[in-house]
């Protein structure tokens, strides 16, 4: 018996005449992300906004990987609605998402115990401190 599943209601829609977003856009808006989150790692002398940047990093990664199973994947026609039928790029940006939320926790337990022990929050001036 095939797999035969309800259709979706109809998504409301804005139509723009002659606007139609593609995979150029989402990673043009994914490599913005990605650039703006490099720079605060960069420059950025507090650890909170080092994190924040890693964070906007790891946000385009996910970006990407939704856009890319998205129109590169393979729909199937149910009824009137296409469907993605290959969910990896959805899986692995879960996994990011997971991955960033442990990532954040260690990170601010570890500034919490930098300003807890020597009283900076500072990345810069732990090295020079003596322990």
């Amino acid at each position: 018996m095939p797999l035969s599943l309800p259709p979706l209601p109809p998504a409301p829609e804005i139509y723009l005449p002659g606007i139609h977003v593609g995979l150029s856009h989402y990673l043009l808006l994914s490599a913005i992300l990605f650039g703006m989150g490099l720079f605060a790692v960069i420059t950025r002398r507090h650890a909170v906004a080092v994190l924040l940047g890693i964070e906007l990093m790891l946000n385009a990664a996910n970006i990407n990987l939704v856009a890319f199973s998205h129109y590169l994947s393979p729909h199937s026609n149910f009824g009137e609605m296409l469907y993605n039928t290959v969910l990896d790029g959805q899986v692995f940006a879960l996994i990011v998402i997971a991955l960033a939320a442990c990532e954040a926790a260690v990170g601010l337990a570890i500034i919490l115990a930098l300003y807890r022990n020597l009283g900076v929050v500072n990345p810069d001036e732990v090295q020079s401190l003596k322990w």
